[in-house]
């Protein structure tokens, strides 16, 4: 048994944890800008006069090309090499930040923000598809926890050096911020990581490639439309028939096709993917609202936002770290369920936030928010890998990485649709010019600013409190959603036994041929 234990670890390649070094740097580099753009939206929003509805663009851009081009990305990985689309991802998304901080106007930012989803969706999927190639089932838990805390590790960074970046510099200093961390991670991959690929992979279709790219951007495009338009909308039904036929009827034509729903066939990766999904939801929700509430209704600025933030981030990277050994003595289902149900308590908590509460009952509820986040999202990533063949990994990542990005798309959407149409229901600007009372309308920073030009108190009380009580509302509804979500995972999830061969892998990867190393 000793002889068999040490020439498997001979086999393990020496690099692979200098290879999640290069991963974690990629990783921090996604993070770090996710967190930085949260926090500068209402500076933007002040500056560049954007709407609420602009202000999901500039998010939504990133979202609608990350999601599009993830599932091509994963086959580019498979079949020309991981590393290399990591490093051309990366490169990718140091241009569109250089882009991003030149611009001076709301639309260039949303060209400049999808710029920048075209490297993401490189980097992102890519990053995770090389994992179960570099470790196997008893480290991957390790690695999968490490690349997570990486992305959270970038979440309080970003926001506390953007913040000092907003006080002291233009907001293009936000993306100037990522060209030297993207070069960093650049680095790390060229040095640092082995090439891995899938010696099986079929040659690129470019007819194939396009249409599902395209097929993807309008269902996301349709999501974000529906909550305004109505789901019954002639538009909103042709974007949903238009992406229907884009993604399924050129994919079922095709030998092996990039949207490969056969890979939802398997049990463990399906249930594990949309268990990620959900969290995802709910946590894009959380962090839409949140900038705004701490900088427009308690009146912090942008460095002091971004140092508020922290109790969250602190609780999603005590999370990352400990899942791995919290899983292997509990089984991945009961962590998952419990780290939803943690979820829901904090958004329960947080929906009872009133305009008299300080930060300290925003930071208590914030703390348990990342607790939940980290216990579900990292064991539900590392179960739904750990179901994937091994020479399928980059195209199956990616199919996971873009149904978590079609969450997010739906929780920007939807939750940010509940919170502009509560907030202007509620708002009174019944003593306000008619130009005026569309401009506080248009979000709560825009109140601010009215309020302040014409000394009106009460116009920014009442913002505050409409805001309050669109914000806890989204907070409801997400609190709802990680408990229904909770209840799915402890009832649906497979058990660990079931999920496990003899030699502690997960099905369809025991038997899967290994990746070409080189």
């Amino acid at each position: 048994m000793a002889t068999v234990i040490h020439d498997e670890e001979t086999r393990r390649d020496p690099r692979r944890w200098w290879a999640l070094g290069a991963l974690v740097a990629s990783m921090l580099v996604l993070g770090f800008d996710m967190t930085i753009l949260n926090v500068a939206l209402p500076t933007m929003a002040r500056d560049l006069g954007a709407s609420i509805g602009q202000q999901q663009w500039m998010a939504d851009a990133y979202v609608v090309v990350f999601a599009s081009l993830m599932l091509p990305a994963g086959l580019l990985g498979d079949r020309f090499g991981r590393r290399r689309m990591l490093i051309a991802g990366l490169t990718v998304f140091l241009a569109g930040s250089l882009a991003g901080a030149l611009v001076s106007e709301v639309t260039p930012v949303i060209v400049a923000r999808a710029v920048m989803g075209v490297g993401g969706a490189l980097v992102m999927p890519l990053a995770l598809a090389v994992l179960p190639s570099l470790f196997e089932p008893d480290e991957r838990t390790k690695a999968v926890g490490a690349v997570s805390a990486a992305s959270a590790l970038g979440l309080p960074l970003g926001p506390i050096i953007g913040g000092w970046l907003l006080d002291h510099f233009w907001w293009g200093s936000v993306f100037l911020i990522n060209v030297p961390m993207a070069a960093i991670g650049i680095t790390a991959c060229v040095f640092l990581m082995p090439e891995t690929r899938d010696p099986a992979s079929p040659k690129v279709d470019a007819v194939s490639t396009a249409l599902t790219a395209a097929g993807l951007g309008v269902l996301i495009y349709a999501i974000i439309e529906a909550p305004d338009r109505g789901w019954g909308d002639p538009l909103v039904l042709g974007l949903f028939t238009a992406a229907a036929v884009l993604l399924v009827v050129r994919e079922r034509s095709a030998a092996r096709p990039m949207l490969d729903l056969s890979l939802l066939g398997r049990r463990g990766f399906l249930l594990n993917t949309l268990a990620a999904t959900l969290v995802m939801f709910v946590l894009s929700g959380l962090m839409f609202v949140l900038p705004q509430y701490l900088q427009a209704v308690l009146g912090h600025d942008a460095f002091a936002t971004g140092l508020r933030m922290l109790p969250m981030m602190g609780g999603l990277l005590i999370a990352a770290r400990g899942a791995a050994p919290v899983v292997a003595r509990s089984g991945p289902r009961a962590v998952i369920s419990s780290g939803l149900v943690v979820l829901a308590f904090a958004a329960f908590l947080g929906s009872r936030t009133t305009v008299h509460d300080g930060y300290g009952f925003t930071a208590l509820w914030l703390s348990v928010a990342g607790v939940g986040f980290g216990f579900a999202v990292v064991p539900a990533m590392d179960a739904a890998l750990g179901a994937l063949p091994r020479d399928r990994a980059g195209s199956g990542s990616g199919l996971m990485m873009t149904v978590r990005q079609v969450g997010s798309a739906v929780g920007i959407a939807l939750l940010g649709s509940l919170l502009a149409s509560t907030y202007a229901d509620r708002l009174d600007t019944s003593a306000l010019p008619h130009a005026a009372a569309g401009t506080a309308a248009d979000s709560v920073v825009g109140a601010h600013v009215i309020a302040d030009r014409l000394g009106d108190r009460a116009l920014a009380a009442s913002a505050n409190a409409a805001y309050l009580h669109g914000m806890d509302l989204v907070l409801l509804v997400s609190g709802v959603a990680a408990l229904v979500t909770a209840l799915g995972a402890a009832a649906l999830l497979p058990r660990p036994e079931t999920g496990r061969s003899p030699r502690g892998e997960s099905p369809g990867m025991a038997e899967a041929p290994e990746n070409v190393r080189q």
